[in-house]
Formats: C-alpha cells, structure tokens, sequence
C-alpha cells in the first residue's frame, strides 16, 4: 500500500527529483523528503482512523448504552506504529530517488 504509493510518487515526480539535484540538493535532502512525505502520510492515516474510532465508541455509547472507554496509551502506540509503517515503507521509495542521476531523471517522460 504504503510503499507502492511512495514508489509511484517517485515515478511521477522525477523530474523534479532531477531538477532539485541539477540545483544541488543532495541524495540526503531528497531521502529526508520522501521519508517524511511517508511519515506524514502514515502518522495523518493513524490520527484519523483513531477519531473514527473514537467517534465511533462515542456512538455506540449513545445509540446502544454500551460502556466505552478509551485507553490512550493504545491509541498513543497506535499513531507511533503507524510512523513506524510510514518509515519502514518509505526506505525504499526514497532510497530509489536519492539514487537517481540527475540526467537521466531531467529526460524523464
């Protein structure tokens, strides 16, 4: 999922990697970019299936009377996985960008 997304964000976006490394940015500043567009898209997915959740005990709460509760240090442990997915599946895809010549990415189609 994760990682297939990455890897057609670095397909599509080759042409700006050859043009970000044509200006001098080097293989470090382009892994951290596509590590934290992979961390900021998994942490995001986290925080919103944890609301839905949330969102969801709240109404089972009101509409079936079932107790609830919510434990946050599982819902803390639930958005740091989540970072940990988003890292883990990111390696690749921004390894893959890092690596790529900055000629052959400016000719890119």
């Amino acid at each position: 999922g994760i990682m297939n997304i990455m890897l057609v964000s670095v397909t599509e976006r080759t042409r700006e990697i050859g043009v970000r490394k044509a200006l001098g940015a080097t293989r470090r500043a382009i892994l951290f970019q596509f590590l934290i567009e992979a961390l900021v898209l998994c942490v995001m997915g986290g925080i919103m299936g944890v609301m839905a959740g949330v969102g969801g005990a709240g109404l089972l709460t009101r509409t079936q009377g079932w107790d609830t509760a919510v434990a946050w240090d599982i819902v803390i442990a639930a958005v740091l996985f989540s970072a940990f997915i988003g890292l883990t599946a990111g390696i690749w895809p921004a390894q893959r960008a890092a690596r790529l010549d900055p000629i052959d990415a400016l000719r890119y189609e």
